[in-house]
């Protein structure tokens, strides 16, 4: 999937971009299936690479073009430095991006580990959380400001904002 800039402004961008990430948990989730079917490298590739795509739905619902470049050998590295930028709150899926890549590179890089299967069940429930984080970004602005765990995330309120902002009282 290759995104643009230009696909945020169809739609409401919300609704487009929680519909593309909603894709996306679904296909991570069915990932798990897959551990004992495929390579493991193939499993681990694939769940990078759709954390990538999480990561290019926050940047193109921002109005940026992801970029191509790589931090520390990973696109998803670089994309979430390109996510942060001017919003700092973004900063709090971080580690998980990092949990990511570690776990990538035990599946890749130590051909001795043993518990490889658990590794990625890992892994898939790390890119779920990545993709729920980004989820909630995008309908609640403030999301990382504050407790992710927060009653005004878990009430099902369609205009639940930042719990700081000023109000127009």
């Amino acid at each position: 999937m290759t995104l643009t800039a230009s696909q945020s402004s169809a739609d409401t961008p919300n609704e487009s971009n929680v519909s593309q990430l909603e894709q996306l948990e679904a296909r991570i989730d069915a990932m798990d299936a897959l551990i004992e079917r495929y390579p493991p490298e193939r499993v681990a590739t694939d769940l990078l690479e759709l954390s990538e795509e999480v990561l290019k739905i926050w940047i193109v619902a921002r109005g940026e073009v992801p970029t191509v470049e790589k931090k520390e050998g990973f696109a998803l590295l670089a994309l979430h430095r390109q996510g942060c930028r001017g919003e700092p709150s973004f900063n709090a899926c971080r580690e998980t991006c990092r949990e990511i890549v570690y776990h990538y590179n035990l599946v890749l890089g130590e051909p001795a580990f043993k518990d490889i299967s658990n590794c990625l069940r890992r892994m898939i429930m790390v890119a779920r959380h990545l993709c729920l984080f980004v989820s909630g970004k995008i309908q609640v602005a403030g999301l990382g400001e504050f407790c992710c765990s927060s009653k005004p995330l878990r009430q099902n309120t369609p205009d639940v904002s930042h719990p700081f902002a000023p109000t127009s009282e």
